[in-house]
């Protein structure tokens, strides 16, 4: 027998009555707010031209590295999922693909992304059966024949889905002619970019001297000195500036910041440049850039997240055959007190500059961050990110924040995704996950009910807006 799909109505809420029922009053007040997402890396190409998009897998499977991961996990080969060379030489067919997907769908009970589906399944395709192998095709057909349909179009889901604003993410290499496109169609929707430069600031990221050529071209500036260089990411930021952008995004392995001199400065730039540079030197290249991009941040007002600590494509086999992006990124301990010091000793006091700071090393909330965030005038913390992504996560982060850095050192929920159907999924659990963690402070007679509902919206909206000025 298939079973219905299970979305209660009191899902992450505490079993506690008393926290329930107050709970549910808060997540009334905030549940129909309107979605702002200003970090993530959806397809500006899907709002710009405005297809269809194409079938069930290719949308809900192969571009979502949680499922991948955990597929690849339990043995499903790459291809049978439906990458590599071979698969691009021949049609693939995606209703098998599906088929293996259903068939392990067990496989995500207990996670968030088991959660995320559910909720797309029921409440974007009003599917009431819970995926198995048996209704397998059925799913696909249904799914596949309501992407069809023009309710079912990009820009349509991004208005059904209430959604107010979404940032992608795109490097200075990208024309951005999608986000460009965006705005000359005269669509309401707002879509925005994100400064993402890590391309052309990490000596160790793959083809980092050809990548800087093509920046040296696409800004029209000669890059063969240091002063160069950085006008040539000035001269990006303001690009991206103009078609909306009102973020940076640094996705390095720590958080490590340098402030060398202007020799020092120059000097690893030449050597960087050689192609015969240390570990070391391209760690010391990338903690300088961080300070480098502060200052350009203090001067064209865009504000700067770091996302460090991860090991990214830790399976060799797996990136040199596949590539990025494909579930093989793993946290790693990272470290901020001593890492942050240098950018902070140079800008942390200066309210003008504005650093969101994420981390996958839950260690180091209660430790570093909050007592950071709780003092320097600069720094917010982003929230619970990828891994942590999740309703104990969440509920982690709040225990762990709280106490030393308060609500309002916090910048809101974002969502970080590639996975446009599961946007509101992932809002819904975080502002469920808030509301249930304003209950019990309330419960225990930590906040008043009216102090809890004020909290509750600016988790959920004002906070947000504020931080990314959106």
């Amino acid at each position: 027998m298939i079973e219905p799909i299970n979305l209660h109505a009191d899902r992450f809420f505490s079993s506690d009555i008393i926290q329930r029922d107050i709970a549910r009053k808060l997540y009334n007040k905030i549940k129909d707010f309107p979605i702002v997402s200003p970090h993530g890396h959806t397809d500006p190409k899907w709002f710009a031209e405005n297809e269809c998009f194409s079938n069930a897998t290719e949308l809900l499977i192969q571009p979502d590295h949680y499922l991948v991961r955990m597929l690849y996990s339990q043995g499903i080969s790459m291809s049978a999922l439906g990458f590599g060379k071979d698969c691009e030489e021949k049609e693939l067919d995606h209703k098998k693909i599906w088929q293996i997907f259903a068939d392990n769908y067990f496989l995500f009970l207990g996670t968030p992304t088991r959660t995320w589906l559910d909720y797309v399944f029921v409440n974007v395709f009003n599917m009431s059966e819970m995926l198995c192998a048996e209704n397998a095709g059925n799913y696909y057909d249904t799914i596949t024949a309501c992407l069809q349909q023009p309710e079912f179009k990009p820009r349509a889901l991004f208005e059904r889905f209430n959604i107010e604003v979404i940032a992608t993410t795109e490097s200075p290499l990208d024309d951005l002619k999608y986000h460009q496109k965006i705005v000359d169609s005269g669509w309401s929707g707002k879509v925005i970019t994100a400064f993402r430069p890590d391309n052309v600031v990490d000596p160790e990221f793959e083809g980092f001297e050809e990548n800087l050529q093509r920046l040296s071209v696409i800004t029209k500036t000669n890059i063969d000195t240091f002063e160069g260089y950085l006008k040539s990411l000035q001269v990006s930021r303001e690009k991206f500036k103009a078609l909306g952008a009102t973020s940076t995004d640094h996705g390095h392995p720590t958080a490590r910041t340098l402030d060398l001199s202007n020799d020092e400065k120059t000097a690893l730039y030449l050597q960087i440049r050689s192609q015969k540079f240390t570990s070391q030197q391209a760690d010391d290249f990338r903690a300088q850039m961080l300070t480098e991009m502060a200052t350009m941040s203090l001067e064209d007002g865009l504000v700067m997240q770091i996302h460090p600590g991860v090991y990214r494509n830790h399976n060799d086999f797996l990136f040199a055959h596949y590539g990025r992006d494909k579930g093989a990124d793993i946290p790693v301990q990272s470290e901020y007190v001593a890492n942050l010091h240098a950018l902070l000793n140079k800008y942390g006091n200066d309210s003008r500059f504005e650093l969101i700071v994420f981390t996958l090393d839950e260690t180091s909330y209660s430790r570093e961050l909050a007592p950071l965030a709780g003092h320097y005038p600069a720094l917010k913390l982003g929230p619970a990110w990828w891994f942590n992504d999740s309703p104990e996560g969440m509920r982690r982060y709040r225990q762990q924040v709280t106490e030393t850095a308060g609500f309002y050192n916090t910048v809101g929920f974002n969502d970080d995704t590639r996975a446009f159907l599961s946007i509101p999924a992932r809002h819904d659990v975080a502002r469920r996950m808030d509301c249930a963690f304003l209950a019990e402070m309330v419960s225990d007679h930590r906040l008043t009910e009216s102090q809890a509902e004020k909290i509750a919206v600016d988790l959920t909206y004002t906070l947000v807006k504020k931080a990314y000025h959106l």
